[in-house]
């Protein structure tokens, strides 16, 4: 592992950072306030191939790995364009599809990851069962060739725009329920979704997801007849460190463009006569955050390195760390800008109000401080597990 990126991934973030820049903030503010999407973003992302940057090449994507993807990821929310979805479409589902998918999957879904015409949603979460996904009740059980499947899940992000949803659910295997992931179009009869009302600018929305009695062909199933229990597990762990590897690139994108309005804010803003950068009571404080961003974003690349190096077990290690130390970094970079702004701030000319939410969020989802402090008591130090 180096410390120095690639010139190709060099070569990558200005390209993508030069994309950003052309749509910016103001464009990503304008959809997230009138409730549209980013679509005009999303397609030209797609269609330079940087959302497929880490699907096969032999699929149409550039054969990179999710160390590239993240890379697309950060330099657009550090351009004011924060993707969330592509923390889901194109790192959690297609990552799966790739790795575990049929050829038939493969060949149905990965063309579409790798120009951005396909977006999946991923659901896990269920309202009773919150962290505790041994909990889950989402149940497929076989019907001839095909699947049944019902249930329900909550906080699933961007349904209303995705072509189809890979749902986390168990099957009846030897007379136990094992883990299984079933790939279900939207407009499918018997799914349907309702918005969640939330306190967040954001042109993704949250979802409450209903499976009643929906009919699934047999290759709804990922992995084919007999990815159930073990193999399902192996699918999901396979989807869960990207997520936190892109949700760590999402937070440190938005720290980053936070960071950057504050310290130019302080470099201009005058007060007694000098600008207020020029007080260690404004200057310490972001240097600070800046610290605390770059060791997170290390951690980011470590994970990344470590996950398409192949080493799934350390990369689990690192991707929570990564999550954790990236959204705290991000919440206090955030924080730190609007109070440099002082009452500019929270004005909307300025654009950093609406950021609070959006770092907030990163310390519950997708996986929360919390469960992430357990994961590395338990396993990184050895202590006795508390749940």
């Amino acid at each position: 592992m180096s410390f120095i990126e690639s010139d190709e991934r060099k070569a990558l973030r200005a390209a993508v950072a030069e994309l950003g820049a052309k749509y910016g903030p103001s464009y990503y503010l304008e959809k997230a306030k009138s409730g549209g999407k980013t679509d005009e973003l999303w397609s030209e992302a797609g269609r330079l191939g940087y959302l497929g940057v880490n699907v096969p090449e032999e699929y149409g994507g550039g054969g990179g790995g999710i160390g590239d993807l993240a890379a697309v990821c950060e330099e657009l929310a550090a351009a004011g364009c924060p993707l969330l979805l592509m923390v889901v479409s194109p790192a959690i589902c297609a990552t799966i599809i790739a790795r575990f998918g049929t050829v038939e999957q493969k060949r149905r879904w990965l063309p579409g990851f790798a120009d951005g015409s396909v977006k999946m949603a991923f659901a896990i979460t269920e309202p009773d069962a919150g962290s505790n996904s041994h909990r889950i009740t989402t149940t497929g059980r076989r019907d001839g060739a095909g699947w049944i499947l019902n249930g329900q899940k909550t906080f699933i992000s961007g349904v209303d725009e995705a072509d189809a949803v890979l749902f986390v659910g168990r099957t009846e295997s030897a007379g136990r329920l094992s883990p299984a992931l079933f790939v279900v179009p939207t407009g499918t009869p018997g799914f349907a979704y309702t918005p969640i009302g939330m306190e967040i600018v954001s042109p993704e929305k949250q979802f409450l997801c209903h499976l009643d009695d929906v009919v699934l062909p047999a290759d709804a199933l990922v992995g084919g007849p007999d990815a159930e229990g073990a193999g399902a597990l192996a699918q999901l762990f396979a989807g869960l460190n990207p997520e936190r590897i892109m949700g760590s690139a999402y937070s440190a994108g938005i720290g980053r463009y936070a960071l950057a309005k504050a310290a130019r804010y302080a470099g201009e803003r005058q007060v007694f006569k000098t600008p207020i950068g020029a007080h260690q009571g404004v200057a310490h404080p972001l240097a600070q955050v800046k610290i605390e961003l770059e060791l997170a974003r290390l951690m980011a690349q470590k994970a990344a390195w470590l996950y398409d190096s192949g080493d799934d077990t350390a990369a689990g290690e690192a991707a929570n760390m990564a999550k954790y130390a990236a959204a705290e970094a991000a919440c206090h970079c955030v924080d730190q800008a609007i109070q440099v702004h002082g009452g500019n701030g929270l004005t909307t000319e300025y654009g950093l109000g609406m950021l609070a939410g959006a770092v907030r969020l990163a310390r519950i989802a997708p996986v929360s401080r919390e469960m992430v402090l357990n994961y590395v008591a338990q396993h990184s130090l050895g202590l006795p597990k508390s749940y």
